[in-house]
């Protein structure tokens, strides 16, 4: 009787023990001036800071570049990384893909806001109503990249949503660096390229390079980038999640404080030959906004469901984002 008591009270006493919180979180990223908040909680360790704070001592945190969304989600999907940012279109389509499944992806917060710039060197091409079978565009990722998007966001206005893709047969896949090498000699594949900054204002500074479509004609003060990861994710590392939207959050006000800095942060990291001059005069562009708050993602979701890229559209821009910042009056 003793032995079963015993037992009894142990079996109440026992606690199963806590899971450890991941000691390592890897990040995804893609060639552009649309993470500076990356850059400089690198630099100054600030997620490190925030997760020891809250009791997750010696985070190791880790960076990978990616050319397009369709690498870093499968990354993502497959655990091969824990957080991927990317233009908006990247988090919608695979919220739509994933929600209520086990692979569920939210975003986390939006990172940035700035001008997409459609450029070309062909002098007859005013706009993108004089594209032809002559010309190919050149972008991340034909149909899915955040310019992809908005090329087709630009067509349907163009030509009503039924021809949404009207021009999509001109596009072809390329790395942004790759692209404005081939604008500015020229001789290449391509005579047009939509890219992102700082190389869409290098591919400028060629007198033979002019833009035909800037993005904040179709989004106005939308945002541009974000970031997101797994449920799973989310909910398996409360303290390193907590610390992640902490260090974003402090990130983004370095960004406006002090843009100088942390274009300084970028430019080592990149290795880029500009100066630190230069990059900074793009970014005091009133067109660009370093904040955690959404402006307008739902703009993108709405579109893309309308034409059929994705099976559902979020009731709310809250539907696509962890709670961690539903309190936010973002969009």
């Amino acid at each position: 009787m003793k032995i079963f008591i015993g037992a009894a009270l142990a079996a109440l006493l026992w606690v199963a023990p806590l899971r450890a919180e991941v000691s390592e979180i890897r990040f995804a990223q893609q060639f552009s001036m649309g993470y500076l908040q990356f850059n400089v909680m690198s630099h100054q360790k600030l997620l490190e800071k925030h997760a020891a704070a809250l009791g997750v001592p010696d985070l190791k945190v880790s960076f990978r570049v990616f050319n397009g969304p369709d690498n870093m989600n499968d990354a993502l999907l497959a655990k091969a990384v824990d957080v991927v940012s990317g233009g908006v279109p990247g988090l919608v389509t695979l919220w739509a893909k994933t929600a209520g499944t086990a692979q569920e992806v939210r975003g986390i917060s939006a990172m940035g806001r700035s001008p997409i710039l459609l450029n070309t060197r062909d002098p007859k091409v005013k706009s993108i109503k004089d594209l032809g079978p002559g010309n190919k565009i050149a972008l991340p990722a034909v149909k899915v990249a955040i310019q992809a998007i908005i090329l087709e966001m630009a067509a349907a206005r163009e030509w009503g949503d039924k021809n949404y893709d009207k021009l999509d047969e001109l596009t072809m896949s390329l790395s942004p660096p790759d692209t404005t090498t081939g604008l500015l000699t020229g001789g290449a594949s391509f005579d047009s390229g939509f890219t992102i900054p700082p190389y869409q204002n290098q591919q400028l500074k060629n007198p033979a390079v002019h833009t035909i479509l800037d993005s904040t004609e179709l989004l106005g003060d939308a945002t541009t980038t974000v970031c997101w990861t797994s449920k799973a994710f989310h909910d398996e590392n409360p303290k390193v999640y907590q610390a992640l939207v902490l260090a974003l959050k402090e990130a983004s006000e370095i960004v406006m404080k002090n843009p100088r800095l942390a274009v300084t942060y970028y430019l080592e990291d990149v290795k880029s030959k500009m100066t630190i001059d230069e990059v900074t005069e793009i970014i005091s562009d009133p067109r660009f906004s370093y904040e955690v708050t959404p402006r307008k993602t739902k703009f993108y979701a709405d579109f893309m469901h309308r034409v059929g890229k994705i099976k559902r559209t979020p009731a709310s821009w809250k539907d696509m984002y962890f709670a961690e910042i539903h309190d936010l009056n973002g969009g």
